[in-house]
């Protein structure tokens, strides 16, 4: 990252005033999707959702504890059901940690963990619509649970994580540091190809 401080590029600018600072490939992508998305009105409107939520049931410990209980209880109902899958980082707690701007496959992650965690979401939502501190926390609450069960969040949700995939993916693989301009353009025309086969099928 390029702090405008205390950051890496401060201290190369301070030793060379003549230093171009650019954005690694990855992080221009970051960067770019998270403009475009700001764009769209719809999907900036399903991550200020996805915001509302993470706010409240991660506003206080009382409320990521219902959802760590409600999760452990769902996974003991696979078990009995004997869906339970074990091994290395299968079953393993999930986060709801805020996506940010700047950190790479945050947004991937969130989506991917809300999907998973959704009933749980829900169901700590409703609890929280009934028997929440006070009005306000109840009020919405109830709102976010009437968003957040409607068919156009579902089916942003799901689109975006299909999105986020290829990106995260691209992303992912202009992180190497072996990576060069040349391979870059060709792993960015692979995802492009990607997109459009998205956008072309039905």
């Amino acid at each position: 990252m390029q702090g405008e401080i205390n950051g890496l590029k401060t201290l190369i600018l301070n030793d060379n005033p003549s230093a171009y600072c650019i954005h690694c490939f990855a992080h221009q992508l970051q960067l770019t999707l998270v403009a475009v998305a700001k764009k769209h009105c719809d999907v900036d409107q399903f991550f200020d959702i996805v915001a509302n939520v993470l706010k409240i049931v991660g506003s206080s410990f009382k409320h990521r504890d219902m959802l760590r209980e409600d999760q452990a209880k769902k996974l003991d109902e696979l078990q009995v059901l004997g869906e339970f899958h074990t091994g290395s980082e299968l079953n393993q707690e999930l986060e709801l940690q805020r996506p940010g701007d700047t950190r790479w496959g945050s947004h991937f992650k969130i989506v991917r963990n809300f999907i998973t965690l959704f009933s749980s979401i829900i169901n700590v939502l409703e609890f929280l619509a009934s028997e929440g501190e006070n009005y306000l926390e109840r009020s919405v609450a109830k709102s976010l649970v009437n968003d957040i069960r409607s068919f156009e969040f579902v089916h942003m949700m799901h689109l975006m994580l299909k999105l986020l995939a290829i990106t995260n993916d691209l992303n992912m693989a202009l992180q190497r540091k072996d990576q060069d301009i040349v391979n870059a353009m060709k792993l960015v025309g692979f995802a492009k190809r990607q997109l459009q086969g998205m956008r072309e099928s039905k």
